[in-house]
């Protein structure tokens, strides 16, 4: 018996919760229920995460969450729990599995059965952003090695274990060479640990008009946190519709099951609501507790019922559905199905469907760090970047010399184009006229010389080599 913590939430989440457990229970899942309160209601009797501390222990306690949609009221001040929960348990893996269900449901893509592998703490979904002048904001992307290597070895375990043929990676590196490069780099030395499974690397603008063109070429694909929210929820409306799709988000110790869709509280109370989206969460969390047995029960006997046409209103199509049913009714017509097999839709075997073991991340040697300049970002209203550097070549020290200055990372002095268009936002980069190293003293020096010279710096950045290697982008044009 399994104790797992389960979450109602909100709208539509109390319903399709009570049917996703009538099923699952229906079909011998050994588990025990520990019921939290999150969403709405916390988030409204003052609590602006969404999630009180008692509840935290419970997760961590059980280590397997099953979370039903929540809904985060309007206005600034209420954090994404989705978001906080992935974060503080550490589920660095975001999977979900989006396959069509054709002719059943509706589909331009009959032949579709991708599975989307997503970082899930990095990236831009940090959160960090900073406003530093009138006209320019911030929002810093970060991405780390450790992160990169759990999330890429997550999605070749992953396809090893489940049969899959491919794993894609799909990154943004001709433009992003510092954090995009090095999830590209790290995807290219873990695969060569894989022979046996194929490996490719997709431009991700192109690889997701492909992807919605011609999904059956792709198996697994494996990317970063944005580009895995984006193109998870394309995949899963092409494959028929957002409300069929489930996901799991696993860490090294917990995890956390859920429909990828919202709360629609326009739908709650109705007895309207497809349950199938929280239905293939928690068959994933079946088969990662090792209860493959009764996931596998469960998901044919949902196959069946797709293909007998009962359907929730969001699917419903004449001609195609037999019999419109509502949340209830299709839970228990489910259940009458458990122990049979679709005869078209392909039926499934979870038998190697055990929970992945991964090794926990090993830190490397840390590499010899030099400094060799720095970029300060300044405020200035001055739109002309030549008299912006002269006024900027007046803190030069020490052979310490302004050698570039960008607008939105387009170089714009020496030698920029007039018909550029400059913001108030500048970085000036000084690096040593013998191109050597200089100290953090040195820099020290420099700002205090803008400072001296009325020069607004909102920012620097440190411009390092590790291990002999520039570590840090040009201006665009230089």
């Amino acid at each position: 018996m399994k104790k797992i913590t389960v979450a109602k939430g909100d709208g539509i989440g109390p319903e399709i919760m009570d049917a996703t457990l009538d099923i699952i229970l229906a079909a011998g899942a050994k588990i025990e229920v520990d019921e939290i309160e999150v969403g709405e209601k916390v988030y409204l009797a003052g609590n602006t995460s969404g999630i009180a501390s008692e509840s935290w222990d419970t997760i961590k306690a059980n280590k397997v969450f099953l979370k039903a949609p929540i809904t985060t009221p309007q206005g600034g001040g209420y954090k994404s729990l989705n978001v906080t929960t992935r974060k503080f348990l550490g589920l660095y893996s975001n999977v979900r599995p989006c396959a069509s269900l054709h002719p059943f449901v509706k589909t331009k893509h009959p032949k579709m059965d991708i599975v989307i592998i997503r970082e899930n703490e990095e990236d831009l979904y940090a959160g960090i952003e900073h406003q530093q002048t009138d006209e320019v904001i911030q929002c810093l992307k970060l991405i780390s090695r450790p992160g990169c290597e759990k999330i890429v070895r997550y999605a070749f375990e992953y396809a090893k274990q489940y049969g899959r043929k491919k794993v894609t990676c799909f990154t943004k590196d001709n433009i992003m060479k510092q954090t995009d490069g090095l999830f590209h780099l790290v995807f290219d030395e873990i695969a060569k640990e894989y022979p046996e499974i194929e490996n490719e690397h997709w431009i991700i603008d192109i690889g997701a008009a492909k992807m919605a063109d011609t999904p059956e070429v792709f198996d697994v694909i494996v990317t970063l946190n944005l580009y895995g929210d984006v193109l998870s929820d394309v995949a899963a409306q092409i494959a028929g519709s957002v409300g069929l799709a489930g996901s799991a988000n696993i860490g090294e110790e917990c995890a956390m099951f859920e429909a990828i869709h919202g709360s629609a509280p326009r739908r709650a109370g109705q007895n309207m609501a497809n349950p199938s989206g929280l239905l293939q969460g928690a068959i994933l969390m079946l088969n990662h507790i090792g209860q493959t047995d009764v996931a596998e029960k469960v998901q044919n006997a949902w196959l069946k019922t797709i293909e007998d046409g009962i359907h929730t209103y969001d699917i419903y199509k004449e001609g195609i559905s037999k019999q419109k049913v509502g949340t209830k009714e299709f839970a228990l017509a489910v259940i009458a199905n458990l122990g049979r097999k679709p005869s078209v839709l392909n039926s499934v075997s979870y038998a190697k469907g055990n929970a992945l073991v991964l090794p926990k991340y090993k830190r490397r040697e840390p590499m010899k760090k030099d400094l060799l300049g720095v970029d300060l970002f300044v405020h200035s209203v001055t739109h002309n970047p030549n008299e912006l550097a002269e006024k900027i070549k007046k803190i030069e020290n020490n052979g310490i010399k302004l050698s570039m200055i960008t607008n939105r990372g387009i170089k714009v002095w020496p030698d920029g184009f007039k018909e550029t268009f400059c913001t108030d936002h500048w970085r000036c980069r000084f690096k040593p006229s013998d191109n050597t190293h200089i100290s953090k003293s040195e820099i020290i020096e420099l700002l205090k010389d803008a400072l001296n010279e009325n020069i607004d710096v909102v920012k620097t950045e440190n411009l390092y080599a590790f291990d002999g290697k520039p570590s840090f982008s040009l201006g665009q044009g230089q």
